[in-house]
């Protein structure tokens, strides 16, 4: 499966949700179950300092939802930062990431 580049916006001192359908390359739902799902926000790809999501899985739909809360998002700097989405099957352990993109963080002025 190619992992797609969905770009993002996040408002600095907001909360912040975003919902993904994952699917595979016929379209069909992803097989998300006994998948745990890990997403992270970093300024760039080697950076040491990351912002995790809340992630919740819907097996049903093929969906992952990100949340991240306006205590964490007041913290951020304005700019461009990288985030992914990581599914580890726990059965197998085998990991695959199926969405990866840039966030740009907007100042906030409330």
């Amino acid at each position: 499966m190619a992992v797609p580049s969905v770009n993002i916006t996040i408002e600095q001192g907001a909360d912040f949700t975003a919902t993904f359908t994952i699917a595979n390359n016929d379209s069909s739902v992803y097989n998300l179950y006994s998948s745990t799902a890990v997403a992270r926000l970093r300024k760039h790809h080697s950076s040491t300092k990351s912002y995790d999501f809340t992630t919740t899985i819907t097996i049903a739909t093929g969906k992952v939802r990100l949340d991240m809360s306006d205590e964490v998002t007041s913290t951020l700097e304005p700019g461009r930062y990288y985030y992914d989405i990581l599914l580890t099957n726990s059965g197998t352990g085998f990991k695959t990431r199926v969405i990866e993109g840039m966030a740009l963080v907007s100042g906030g002025i409330s």
